[in-house]
This record gives structure tokens, C-alpha cells and sequence, in this order.
């Protein structure tokens, strides 16, 4: 009965529908991928407005891209890019090296229509045609249409094309190629995040650009709101968080810098010392006063652009800013962040809260001082200038003989104040050492006084909702710089939020709250994992004096969980695949040598035994690590860590995967490419920033605060 019905349904033409496609170029390979049924659909309607003569500017994949239909080119908006071809399809071929489906021409792709809709109404197949490269197209029938490729070039007789070489497939309309058509985006934007990378141009264990990876943590969220934020994207509350790359590697290695370095590197293991001026050497030019404002100038004035850019082509957006640095990119937003100027009414309105205590427990403070100098007669001298410890600390030999303080007590206490000055480590407006504990008792030194370089850092447009950093080093710097303490009375000038996330096998990622609550020991807030469950962890407990609490960072726990076992299965498969990829390419291969590390034998041996030792606790009936208590919890996430985070955790830590538990020195360096693909940190970020709108998961994950 099919075949009785097939030359009925052949005998009625229907004309194709159209799909239009892009072609990215990567490593002089031509991939053509198709725009989203939604851009195509609007590229679509322009073109059959006849206005396609003209100059015509078609937005694309959220408003990034702009399609001109004329030239039939899309062209990046906010950063720069080759310019792809951009092609009206309707027919394909098969290629030859990856079986992937190529787009005809659109003059050729119409002869192609024609032909084929003449072979369909007058049902007379066998039609032959000759490419504009002079290969041969046979349609046979509406299921079977080939494309014939010469196997030798033509002669110098001019020979006409023969049907030989191997055929290749020939397919009409998108539907029959199984093309990955992307989902659109909501039009709608929430929040526009700027994200600024580490070191190098590389930011992943493929060695792709930063462009790349936002377009994976883009594509992440995503997946991430139609998981988690369904029901306000029904009741249309939301649409879509924008992310927006910051590129600043590019503008300091054009500054002819690597010119110089080319001619001091030394000519042996070429590739591994190229890498490290690449990248590596990033650290120490941020650390170098030339190209640390070079660095900082270029960051700032690129979101700024960024920023400004934006909002002339969404002048509807109402929403908030936030900012998302990876490795020395946070690093570098941090010090930005630390150098912005708060409004004065709001700088005002936060000191005078405090100011009457702080005035009250400064000159205590004084008293004290004096007291260990032994001076405490001059104590009412002090109270009548109203001298607090700030005050004291401002002053000069003239001030105090103004005071009235003879000779002898004048030097104890100027030495006194001199070697606290040179001990004393503090940021401006909060970061202090042990022995400051109010608000505003800090020493008013520039910021440069605590590091090795100075810069004159520029302000930002805008005041950042909230500050994300990635596998972030802050830490080990401020200590680096002799910062002690961080005053836990102390916030980012213009910038409320602070989340500090890290894998916890990151080489690079150092803990914030240590530095703020220095005597309590206690640990990271555990990240949940995006389906609500607990991964299978193999590796060794956490150090701990106390009981874990649920939400905070447990370690490797064994876990039997019949999707974790999915889930290793998937990355061992994924690592296989990555394995062979990383192949290509010698620079690959240097770095990969390069950042092997050996396994030790003695530590994998304890590792095993800490883990069955820790897997039998667990097994005990009365164990249960999914029900701690709740109050254990509830103590976990309301720990005191300082205005940092508006009163709210900072550190968080992500679950290793299951093929990550089995060696941390092996997967170290995949632990600190591994955010921008992560669903747990993006999970967070989207979070937290909807929070800020009074929008909530549809339904809280375990172990979350």
C-alpha cells in the first residue's frame, strides 16, 4: 500500500523550506552550522521583504551577532572576529572528510530546485546536472539523489566529467540532514555578567578562547534556567542572564613585548618556554608596574565599553550588572573592586552607624597603648584632643609637643607608632592586620603601600551587583602582599556580593574566609550538585576536628548511588575522547608533558585505606550522611564571615566527578579549567543573582543555603 501511495505523494511538489546557515572557520577547517529556528525564521522574513538590496542588519544568537543579508556576512558585535559567510540553504551534499553536510550555493541550490520540481510533476527522473565546479549531480528519485566527485582533475583535452570517484549524498530541506538546530534564547535579558579570564589566550583543556568558553557557560545557563527556573519562565518572570567575555591578553602581548622576550628566550625546548611567555609570564607582568596598569586599563575600559555598547542595543534594560573573573581575571577585578570610589552620601551613610562606637572604643584603644607604654598620666591629654587610635597614629612629633607631652614620652611613643606602622598590614577603607579591630581604625596609606607594584586604577561605569571568582588565587596574593586579616566590618566599595568557588583539587584556587575568621576552623559551603544528589567520591575524608555539617565541604565520601555509577561511566568515556584530541597539536603535547605529574605510591596506598576505613564508617545503619541534622546545617552557613558577602558565606567548593576521585594530582589541572562547563557553578551564579530579584529555584537542592 506504501509503494501504491508513493508516486501519488511524489506527483505533488511542495517547495523546500529554507535554513540559514554560518560558516566558522577553525584551523583552515570550513564547518557550516545552522542559525536557531528563531534567527533563522527573522533572517528569513527579511529576506522576503525584498529589502535585502539594501544594507539590511539582521541581530542574531541573542543580539551578538549581526547578519548584513546584502553581503551576507555575520559579524560580531562585542568582540572581534573573523567575518563568517553567511548562506540561504535548501540543498546539501556529504563531505568527504567528516561526513558532515555541506550547503550548495544559493544560485546553485536553485537550478537544483527547479530541476527537481520539473522531475517531480512530470515524474521524470534520471535528471543530470554539472556543479559550477564541474561535478556531477544525478537525481534518480526523490529519495535517492547523488553527487559525483572525479577522481582525477581534467585532462588537457578538456574532457568532460564522468561519473567516477566515489558518490556522496545529496539531501533536500534541513530536516533530512539531522542538522543540531541550537534552541533560541528569550529575548528578554536580566542581568548582563562580564567575565574576564586568567592567564594565557588559552582558558580550557581544548585551548579555546575566552569567546568559547562563555559561549559553553552561556549555553550552561541555559539548560540551567529550563531545569531549575521553570515555573518563572512559564509565568514569564525571566528570560536570560548575558554573559560577555573580556579579553585583555591580547592588548598586553601587542604592546611588542614578546619581541623583547623572543630575544632572550633561549633557543632549547623551544615549545615549552614559548608557552611559558604566553602564559605563565602573565602573573609576573601583572606583578610589574608598567604592565600591571596596562592590564588594569585595559580591563576596565573594555567592560566599560562593553557595558556601554550593551545598553545602546538594549536601551529596554533595566537589569543589574554583575562581574566573574577565572584565575588572575579575578585577581585583577579584586584590586579593581578594592580601588572603586563609593558614592560620598552612601560612604557617609555607612560610617555613621558606626561612628559614635568606633569613636567610644578608639580612645579606649588609646588608653590601652598608653598603658603598655606606661604613659597612663597623659591619658586625659589624649581625651581632651579626642584621640582615637586612628588619630594617634596620624601623628607627628609637632602634634604631640603641641600636647604638651614632654621628651621622653614623645620618642616611646612615636616608636611605638613606627614599628606598628611597618608591621601593620591593611587595605584601604578595611583590610587590617590582628590588631586593628574598628571599622575605621586603619592607617590612611594608599594601597600601593601593600604591594610590590603601583597603579592608578580606573573607575567603573557602573556598580557591580555581585563579584564571582573562579579557581581564584586572592588569597595567596593578599598574603603574598603581607595582609594578614581581612577587618570582617570590611565590603567592596561599590560591590555587595563576593562568591568564591573552586574545585577542590585547583592548584591555584586559595581560600577568603581563613582570612576574615582567622581563629575558628571550619569548612567551605559544599556546592549541591545540579540534580540534587551526591556524587561518588573515592578519595581521602576531609581534616576535621568536628562532625561535618550538611552544605558544608565534606571531602571524598563513598557513595553508591546508581547515577553516579552513569556518571563515571560517562567520564571515563569523556576522558578517552579528550584523551585522543589532546593529541593534536605539539604545543598540546608540551604542555601536557609539562604539568604530568608523578603519582606517589605511598599516598595512593594511604589514600585506599583512609577510603575503605572511611566507606565502612559510612556503611554503619545508624550512619546517614543525607540526614544531619538540621541545626548542624543551619550552625554550617551562618558561620560569621564579615560584610565581605553581605554577611552571607564566600568560599564555595564543588564536588569532584567520580573519575576525578580516583587521583587529585592527575586531574589537577583539568580541577582548574573545569568552571566553564560546570553546572553546579553555574547553578550558583544564577542563583544568587536572581535572588537579587526576589526569583527562586523551583525547588531548593539539598545541602544548599
Amino acid at each position: 500500500p506504501d509503494a501504491a501511495a508513493e508516486p501519488d505523494a511524489g506527483s505533488r511538489y511542495e517547495a523546500v523550506a529554507p535554513h540559514w546557515f554560518y560558516c566558522k572557520v577553525t584551523d583552515a577547517r570550513e564547518r557550516w552550522l545552522p542559525f536557531s529556528a528563531q534567527d533563522s525564521q527573522r533572517l528569513e522574513e527579511a529576506h522576503g521583504s525584498g529589502r535585502d538590496k539594501e544594507d539590511l542588519v539582521v541581530p542574531t544568537s541573542g543580539g551578538r551577532y549581526d547578519v548584513y543579508l546584502k553581503k551576507r556576512q555575520r559579524v560580531a558585535v562585542y568582540w572581534e572576529e573573523e567575518v563568517s559567510e553567511v548562506r540561504r540553504c535548501t540543498w546539501f551534499y556529504k563531505g568527504d572528510k567528516d561526513n558532515k553536510y555541506i550547503p550548495y550555493s544559493e544560485t546553485f541550490s536553485e537550478e537544483l530546485e527547479e530541476a527537481y520540481m520539473i522531475a517531480v510533476t512530470l515524474d521524470e527522473w534520471k535528471k543530470r546536472l554539472e556543479s559550477p565546479s564541474r561535478e556531477i549531480i544525478i537525481l534518480h528519485n526523490p529519495k535517492l539523489m547523488v553527487h559525483y566527485h572525479p577522481a582525477a582533475t581534467s585532462d588537457d583535452w578538456g574532457s568532460t566529467p564522468t561519473e567516477q570517484g566515489r558518490p556522496r549524498t545529496v539531501k533536500r530541506g534541513v530536516e533530512n540532514i539531522a542538522a543540531e538546530i541550537p534552541n533560541g534564547e528569550p529575548l528578554q535579558i536580566d542581568h548582563l555578567v562580564f567575565v574576564v579570564h586568567g592567564i594565557g589566550p588559552a582558558c580550557d583543556i581544548r585551548f579555546r578562547s575566552i569567546i568559547q568558553c562563555v559561549n559553553d557557560f552561556r549555553n550552561v545557563s541555559l539548560s540551567m534556567l529550563q531545569a531549575h527556573f521553570k515555573k518563572a519562565q512559564e509565568q514569564q518572570q525571566i528570560g536570560r542572564v548575558e554573559f560577555l567575555p573580556v579579553n585583555w591578553h591580547s592588548s598586553l602581548h601587542s604592546t611588542g613585548v614578546d619581541v623583547d622576550l623572543e630575544r632572550i628566550t633561549l633557543p632549547s625546548i623551544n615549545r615549552l618556554r614559548h608557552f611559558i611567555n604566553d602564559t605563565i609570564l602573565d602573573v609576573f607582568f601583572y606583578n610589574s608596574s608598567t604592565y600591571c596598569q596596562t592590564i588594569v586599563d585595559t580591563v576596565a575600559s573594555e567592560m566599560n565599553r562593553l557595558h556601554q555598547l550593551f545598553l545602546q542595543r538594549n536601551p529596554l534594560f533595566t537589569g543589574g550588572v554583575s562581574i566573574a573573573g577565572h584565575s588572575l581575571g579575578s585577581l585583577i577585578l579584586f584590586d579593581l573592586l578594592t580601588n572603586q570610589k563609593a558614592a560620598p552620601e552612601e560612604d557617609e551613610c555607612s560610617q555613621e552607624g558606626s561612628r559614635a562606637s568606633s569613636s567610644n572604643r578608639g580612645m579606649e584603644e588609646v588608653k590601652e597603648i598608653l598603658k603598655k607604654l606606661e604613659l597612663s598620666e597623659y591619658c586625659d591629654a589624649f581625651e581632651k584632643e579626642k584621640m582615637d587610635r586612628q588619630a594617634l597614629f596620624l601623628c607627628t612629633e609637632k602634634n604631640l609637643k603641641e600636647m604638651g607631652i614632654p621628651l621622653g614620652p614623645r620618642m616611646k611613643i612615636l616608636h611605638y607608632i613606627s614599628s606598628k606602622t611597618q608591621t601593620q598590614v591593611c587595605l584601604r577603607h578595611g583590610l587590617y592586620s590582628a590588631q586593628v579591630t574598628s571599622h575605621r581604625s586603619w592607617t590612611r596609606t594608599s594601597l600601593h603601600h601593600f604591594r610590590s607594584v603601583s597603579a592608578n586604577y580606573p573607575q567603573l561605569n557602573y556598580k557591580p551587583t555581585i563579584f564571582f571568582a573562579f579557581g581564584s588565587p586572592i588569597g595567596m596574593f593578599l598574603t603574598v602582599r603581607g595582609v594578614k586579616r581581612i577587618n570582617p566590618n570590611y565590603s567592596l566599595p561599590t560591590c555587595k556580593g563576593f562568591f568564591n568557588i573552586f574545585h577542590p583539587f585547583d592548584p591555584v584556587a586559595y581560600r577568603i574566609e581563613p582570612m576574615i575568621v582567622p581563629d575558628l576552623e571550619f569548612e567551605p559551603m559544599l556546592l549541591p550538585h545540579h540534580k540534587g544528589r551526591k556524587r561518588m567520591h573515592l578519595g581521602k575524608g576531609k581534616r576535621s576536628r568536628s562532625p561535618p555539617a550538611l552544605g558544608s565541604y565534606r571531602g571524598p565520601q563513598p557513595d553508591t548511588d546508581p547515577s553516579c555509577l552513569s556518571e563515571l561511566k560517562e567520564g571515563l568515556t569523556r576522558m578517552s575522547v579528550d584523551l585522543k584530541n589532546n593529541l593534536l597539536g605539539s604545543l598540546r603535547v608540551a604542555w601536557q608533558s609539562f604539568t604530568r605529574a608523578p603519582l606517589p605510591a605511598v599516598e595512593a596506598a594511604s589514600t585506599d585505606a583512609e577510603a575503605e576505613a572511611e566507606a565502612t564508617t559510612e556503611k554503619q545503619p545508624e550512619t546517614k550522611p543525607d540526614e544531619t541534622p538540621t541545626a548542624v546545617k543551619e550552625e554550617a552557613s551562618l558561620i560569621n564571615v564579615g560584610r565581605l558577602n553581605g554577611g552571607n558565606r564566600i568560599d564555595y567548593v564543588l564536588q569532584e566527578k567520580p573519575i576525578e576521585s580516583f587521583n587529585e594530582y592527575l586531574f589537577a589541572l583539568q580541577g582548574h579549567l573545569c568552571y566553564w562547563e560546570s553546572e553546579d557553578t553555574v547553578l550558583l551564579v544564577l542563583k544568587e543573582i536572581y535572588q537579587t530579584q526576589g526569583i527562586t529555584l523551583d525547588q531548593p537542592l539539598p545541602g544548599s543555603q
